[in-house]
């Protein structure tokens, strides 16, 4: 099946049907995203959206709050954006660190950390896109726990990628947090699929 990457209220279920098969809907995406995550250093997991991650992202607001499908059009909004478009890879990353005062001290050394991740193929850079809705830096330089951020593809990046075995990286140039991971080839073929 094509991927898709665009998301509309008629691609929902009603609040009733999806509590349905809201169960297996949950592990079956679960499955997908264990092959659509990559942790980078101490502190960052990437976890690289599609259309699926999105939709359930969606159906799982409106399921917690209760809501109706009137409440989908504010959603899909908020979330849309982070769908890949065809020629991109679109990552949430989190700084995860369970010590709130160590949480705190590290994120206050990680501003901008959302315009220095990149990916890295063949030896070029895919420099990343922070998601524009809002800062995700504040004014006193502390980064956000969640960040968005997009990777724009050449077609000729695009075909790179999708070559078997191809070594991937991904990382930060940021100076308190210059680390770097190798994809695993799962995770390489399997967001070989976001292209168009």
């Amino acid at each position: 099946m094509a991927q898709k990457h665009h998301i509309t209220v008629a691609d929902l279920l009603p609040p009733g049907e999806y509590a349905k098969v809201r169960v297996e809907s949950r592990r079956r995406i679960a499955a997908r995203k264990r092959n659509r995550r990559v942790e980078v250093g101490p502190f960052v997991t990437f976890y690289f959206e599609d259309f699926e991650t999105i939709w359930l992202q969606i159906q799982e607001m409106i399921h917690i709050e209760k809501g109706t499908l009137e409440q989908a059009p504010s959603e899909i909004a908020a979330y849309a954006p982070l769908i890949p478009k065809g020629r991109e890879l679109v990552a949430t990353f989190m700084i995860e660190i369970d010590d709130p005062l160590r949480r705190k001290r590290v994120l206050d050394t990680l501003g901008t950390i959302e315009e220095t991740a990149f990916i890295e193929l063949d030896g070029e850079r895919i420099v990343g896109v922070a998601e524009a809705d809002q800062d995700r830096t504040r004014a006193d330089g502390k980064a956000s726990a969640v960040q968005f951020v997009h990777f724009p593809f050449t077609d000729a990046q695009v075909a790179a990628f999708r070559e078997p075995g191809a070594r991937a990286l991904i990382g930060f140039t940021h100076q308190n947090y210059g680390h770097i991971a190798v994809m695993p080839e799962a995770v390489r073929a399997e967001l070989a699929g976001d292209f168009a």
